[in-house]
């Protein structure tokens, strides 16, 4: 059964490379699908170019969808991500 959250970019900057970046990082550790979904789009949350076409800015709402073996210590961890504001001001 998938887990489903909502987040707010906070980050200044929003879904630039490097955060995406992280993401990915991050993501690449969990044994499940990762979908964000963004201003009507949806990415992989394992491939780098398709979080850059969400086009993520600081006040967006991101829907994180995650489904598989670790699917809840993942949405944790990329909220957690999110929360931080990826470690930028």
């Amino acid at each position: 059964m998938a887990v489903e959250r909502e987040i707010v970019i906070r980050n200044k900057e929003g879904l630039h490379f490097r955060p995406i970046m992280r993401f990915v990082d991050l993501a690449s550790k969990f044994d499940c699908r990762i979908q964000v979904f963004c201003n009507e789009h949806e990415a992989d949350g394992h491939s780098p170019m398709e979080l850059l076409m969400l086009v993520g800015t600081q006040g967006s709402t991101v829907r994180l969808v995650t489904d598989g073996k670790d699917e809840q210590e993942a949405i944790v961890g990329l909220c957690r991500l999110f929360e931080s504001g990826f470690g930028e001001t």
